[in-house]
């Protein structure tokens, strides 16, 4: 007979995490305002902003808009990590979670507490990677 193992309190809240994650990539791609507010900014990388033509313009809204999350694409259930086919070309996008007074130096301690956790999304070309 098997036991439920314990789980683990100090383990941060997975389900939370991507609820904020999904949250915060509508905020800074689609301009669509969470509950409550979730610190955070979004970077493009160079080579992303000079494709021209609207195309990162399309990246964002496709990022904004990203919800096809699995196993495979997301392990940790996070929704951190994505990627996006624009016109043939494959965009990434990732969300990295810092400590707030940390200045981006240091992972969040608690990245499921919006109070001490920032978030920056950064959206690149896959060849950036």
């Amino acid at each position: 007979m098997s036991h439920p193992q314990p789980k683990d309190t100090d383990a941060p809240d997975a389900t939370v995490i991507a609820a904020q994650n999904d949250a915060f990539r509508r905020l800074a791609c689609l301009g669509l305002a969470p509950d409550q507010p979730i610190p955070g900014r979004m970077h493009v990388t160079r080579s992303l902003m000079e494709a021209g033509d609207g195309f990162m313009a399309e990246a964002v809204k496709a990022t904004g808009e990203f919800d096809a999350f699995e196993p495979e694409n997301d392990p940790e259930g996070w929704h951190d990590f994505g990627a996006v086919t624009i016109r043939g070309e494959t965009v990434f996008w990732k969300l990295d979670l810092y400590e707030a007074a940390s200045e981006f130096r240091y992972g969040a301690e608690t990245p499921d507490n919006p109070a001490t956790t920032v978030r920056v999304l950064t959206i690149m070309m896959a060849h950036d990677w």
